[in-house]
């Protein structure tokens, strides 16, 4: 199938796809059915802010630049890539969402007895809220949600269902980056706040921005605020590896969306299949990377730039600490909170969601 240019495909094929034109996220029926069916979801992303597109260009030198090339992941999310991470989240290797949201299910009721009347539920990188959903529906006392997150694809969508699900709630998605949050709208610094911050998404941050993420969101919800947090546990390396490195490629996707942004948004011209997806474990570090490694000597162009490549060489796309329970406490506690009582999950998936109190 032919598309224009200024559209993404994201799943289309059948079982007969011919091979040179299969990608990872196609959906096929198998071949030996007798029918054939056909269908496409077409996505265009939503017009970037000029700031965003100056902050997108900048960490993209910056980081291409380094003699140890990175990018920041919080770039990993736009709209393709948010519905990548959410067919992630199905796959039967990566066990944090199933895990995390086993937890919550039990869970609820005790944070639920927590929140007092009239709060505000201030999400950190909602995404598609999922989760929140647990948590809504365990406290009908909840007055109202503010998520954050940086993609408007998934923030708009979210919340308009979450209105729909409660008319009693006060919704007011915040788009930006969660990990400087801006200040809440007025009149909510007159309730009681608590903070939400699922999915082991503090993990993707260093040690030490984890804990200033923590101390920020400290000032944000105020003194007295609770915040219930996901962390995922340190396990195996081969159920890590496997996690962030499926068998049927949708991670490899989801990694390699960045430079097709790259392409769409800054002019770029990496040639996707020079480069591949790598999961790693560093035990020394406690952190899975992910790692985009280039498969020839090459030169890549980006916003009238240069990039030189050898074969072999990695683009640094995102990281996720594994934290053993002493350690996090001792983070959570530099940050300023306290670790009131904490859910886990025994291994192989070894999982844990924190109530902390400031």
């Amino acid at each position: 199938m032919t598309f224009m240019v200024n559209k993404t495909l994201l799943r289309c094929g059948s079982g007969s796809t011919a091979p040179g034109l299969a990608r990872a996220t196609y959906r096929a029926l198998h071949s030996e059915r007798r029918w054939q069916g056909t269908g496409a979801r077409l996505v265009k992303d939503a017009p970037v802010a000029g700031d965003d597109v100056a902050t997108f260009r900048t960490d993209v030198l910056k980081g291409l630049s380094r003699r140890c090339k990175a990018l920041p992941s919080k770039w990993l999310y736009d709209g393709v890539g948010s519905a990548l991470f959410e067919e992630i989240c199905e796959l039967p290797e990566y066990y944090p969402t199933r895990t995390e949201l086993a937890i919550l299910e039990q869970a609820a009721p005790n944070l639920a007895a927590t929140i007092p009347e009239g709060a505000v539920l201030v999400e950190f990188g909602s995404g598609s809220s999922r989760k929140t959903r647990l948590l809504l529906d365990a406290a009908p006392q909840l007055a109202a949600y503010a998520p954050i997150d940086i993609s408007e694809d998934a923030l708009a969508p979210a919340a308009a269902a979450l209105r729909e699900a409660h008319p009693h709630l006060e919704v007011t998605p915040l788009r930006g980056d969660f990990t400087h949050p801006k200040q809440l709208p007025g009149r909510y610094s007159e309730l009681p706040r608590v903070g939400f911050f699922p999915g082991s998404t503090i993990g993707n941050l260093t040690p030490p921005d984890a804990e200033d993420f923590l101390r920020r969101a400290r000032g944000l919800l105020g003194e007295g605020s609770l915040f219930v947090v996901g962390v995922d546990l340190r396990k195996d390396a081969q159920v890590l590896e496997a996690a962030y490195d499926d068998a049927q490629g949708v991670t490899a996707a989801f990694d390699l969306n960045l430079l097709t942004r790259i392409n769409r948004e800054l002019h770029g011209s990496f040639a996707l299949e020079n480069f591949r997806h790598r999961a790693i474990w560093d035990a020394e570090k406690s952190r899975i990377e992910m790692r985009l490694e280039s498969l020839t000597d090459q030169v890549v162009t980006v916003a009238g730039r240069c990039f030189a490549f050898q074969a072999g060489e990695t683009i640094h796309t995102e990281n996720s600490y594994k934290y053993a329970p002493e350690v996090f406490a001792a983070l959570v506690e530099r940050a300023g909170w306290t670790v009131g009582r904490t859910w886990t999950a025994a291994p192989p998936h070894a999982f844990a969601v924190a109530l902390l109190r400031a």
